[in-house]
């Protein structure tokens, strides 16, 4: 199955965002491969948890779910220089390929709208913010209905 959608474009996207702090490297990272794959990762090493690893791969329709949600969000016309860099807080990195346009953003982990409104821009950010909102649900959805099963109750 390729990950290309109805309109035959090359297709990928990766998230990430994590920190270096006292209990080692956390993160959440997942990714959408061009051959289908769903890739999701999770290490939070708070109470001695371990990483949780998840393969799927998706259908042509989640796909293009995707790329609606990015289309919709208008992200591929941003830019990131004017966005918060990196620091000890943590960073967030997002990559995404569709047809021929290729973007890559780096800021700091975004701890709520007032780090957004307060940084040199805020529109640009705001984007970014709420796009990574939609595909973190829509991840995790996807994630929590292929993975977990509810007991059949007698």
């Amino acid at each position: 199955m390729a990950a290309s959608s109805s309109e035959g474009e090359e297709f990928y996207l990766r998230y990430y965002v994590g920190h270096k702090g006292k209990f080692g490297h956390e993160f959440l990272e997942f990714e959408f491969r061009p051959d289908g794959k769903l890739r999701y990762a999770n290490n939070s090493n708070y109470k001695n948890d371990t990483m949780i690893r998840k393969e799927v791969f998706v259908t042509p329709s989640v796909l293009r779910e995707c790329r609606r949600i990015i289309n919709d969000s208008e992200i591929m016309k941003e830019d990131d220089n004017n966005w918060p860099e990196p620091d000890r807080v943590g960073r967030q990195e997002l990559e995404i390929v569709m047809g021929n346009e290729h973007i890559s953003f780096t800021t700091s982990k975004i701890g709520s709208l007032v780090d957004v409104q307060t940084s040199k821009d805020p529109e640009g950010l705001r984007i970014f913010y709420y796009l990574v909102q939609d595909l973190k649900c829509f991840v995790f959805s996807l994630i929590s209905l292929h993975f977990k099963i509810k007991p059949i109750q007698s």
